[in-house]
């Protein structure tokens, strides 16, 4: 167990760094497509798209809300919306060919949501299949999806592998039974052991299960119960994530008490538990609340230095652009983040009279992709060496002096080696490098962002 002092010390709002600059510094009405459009040229020019792209399509329907998600989502049980939103998808890509033009290639692409099988099989493959015209498939291509248990059909899981897909995730989040009708998730374990099996059966090379731990009437038995009943099944990748309490944001979280909500110490005793039976179990921690055994691919980029780290989380293809299709999805391409807008209807409106439907991010400057640099580091490879790039700032060299006199990192000149014990607390390592928060912190006058807390 880790001492209290140091949990209560780091246990600070602090940002997740699947980007940088983060989110709460990007601008609302940034909709010019011509100046989007520039920062895509000016990715490809500066031959970014070499080792080819990765994709993120966002399908954000669900037939019912769990009160604990942070992503953006439509509670619907009409499926005729597929089609409708299918449409949109392939017109925003369209578009997105067009800017990028021949020899386009694609490396990664993940569906997530919502729900991405709330989609038929049927929709799916056809959607794939438009999507795929036209354009070139890397011959190492990283193709995966986020499947609900309760609702992916061993047809999803077959079709999906036909045109490519190898790696699935189900989300988990808890199997007790109490925690799951505070969450709105009534989901029987049976339903992932079928799921987890369908999978290994048709040939998926890796199986990822999401658990959560911080949701309400958590407790040390009852995560153990899950994550010993869970690991019996061997996923290969296990993603072990803070709830976020963002109820500011989402309203649905508001559905349960905050006194319900295991907090603080008690709240990363779940954790440390977590990793304890996890490292027990064989798993390996890959850093920020990823593990995997043995022979997985994300384990294996650590190893050989090559993962990475963008709004699919960790990933094991060191791709700079990342295009985000559909309602709130991200884009990434070195130079500029661009968000779609939020509600299904302004996405529609955007996408039919042919417009990217940007509406909010940011354009990245050269001191920016400085820093971005150095968490990337810190955040992947545990390490990172700033000589002749970055003067510390005195707040700087006192968070750097903090953090070595807490034994979270081994620091000389401008060398910089993450401690055994400061994986547990990577985001508050990689925030020293945050140099859009350090200022803040100087200007106290400013409005701070919110973030969730880092445990």
């Amino acid at each position: 167990m880790l001492p209290f002092t140091l949990i209560d010390k780091y246990n600070v709002p602090i940002p997740r760094y699947t980007s940088y600059p983060t989110v709460p510094y990007w601008k609302d009405g940034l909709t010019d497509n011509a100046d989007w459009t520039q920062q895509i040229k000016k990715a490809i020019q500066a031959n970014k798209t070499k080792e080819g792209i990765s994709l993120y399509l966002h399908l954000p329907f669900c037939e019912q809300l769990c009160t604990y998600c942070g992503c953006n989502k439509r509670i619907t049980k009409n499926h005729s919306v597929e089609t409708i939103y299918i449409d949109a998808l392939l017109k925003e890509w369209a578009h997105y060919k067009t800017i990028f033009g021949n020899n386009l290639l694609i490396r990664e692409l993940h569906l997530g949501g919502g729900t991405p099988t709330f989609f038929s099989p049927e929709n799916l493959v056809y959607l794939m299949t438009e999507l795929f015209k036209d354009v070139s498939i890397h011959p190492e291509p990283e193709f995966s999806f986020e499947g609900h248990p309760n609702n992916t059909t061993k047809e999803h899981l077959q079709s999906l592998y036909n045109i490519g897909f190898r790696r699935v995730s189900f989300g988990v989040q808890d199997l007790d039974k109490k925690v799951q009708v505070a969450i709105n998730r009534v989901q029987p374990f049976e339903k992932t052991k079928q799921v987890t099996e369908w999978a290994r059966e048709i040939g998926y090379e890796s199986v990822n299960f999401d658990l959560i731990y911080g949701l309400p009437f958590q407790t040390i038995e009852t995560i153990r119960q899950t994550i010993e009943t869970v690991i019996t099944l061997q996923p290969n990748r296990i993603a072990f994530y803070s709830y976020a309490h963002v109820p500011w944001t989402q309203k649905s979280q508001r559905a349960y008490d905050e006194n319900d909500l295991p907090k603080g110490k008690d709240k990363y005793a779940l954790y440390e538990l977590g990793k304890e039976l996890f490292v027990a179990a064989g798993y390996t921690d890959v850093g920020m609340d990823h593990f995997a055994l043995a022979g997985d691919g994300l384990l294996i980029s650590k190893q050989n230095g090559l993962l990475h780290r963008n709004f699919m989380g960790y990933t094991t293809t060191n791709t700079e652009v990342l295009i985000g299709l559909g309602v709130s999805a991200i884009s990434d391409v070195f130079y500029g983040f661009r968000q779609n807008y939020k509600t299904v209807e302004e996405y529609y409106e955007a996408v039919n009279i042919g417009l990217l439907p940007v509406h909010r991010g940011i354009n990245v400057s050269d001191e920016d992709i400085l820093y971005r640099k150095h968490i990337l580091n810190i955040a992947c490879k545990g390490k990172t060496d700033w000589t002749n790039e970055i003067k510390l700032t005195p707040l700087m060299e006192t968070q750097l002096n903090d953090l070595q006199k807490d034994g979270l990192i081994a620091w000389e000149n401008s060398q910089l080696l993450v401690t055994q014990l400061g994986w547990n607390f990577l985001r508050n390592i990689c925030a020293v490098f945050d140099k859009k928060m350090n200022d803040d912190k100087l200007n106290p006058k400013q409005n701070t962002p919110k973030f969730s807390q880092a445990v």
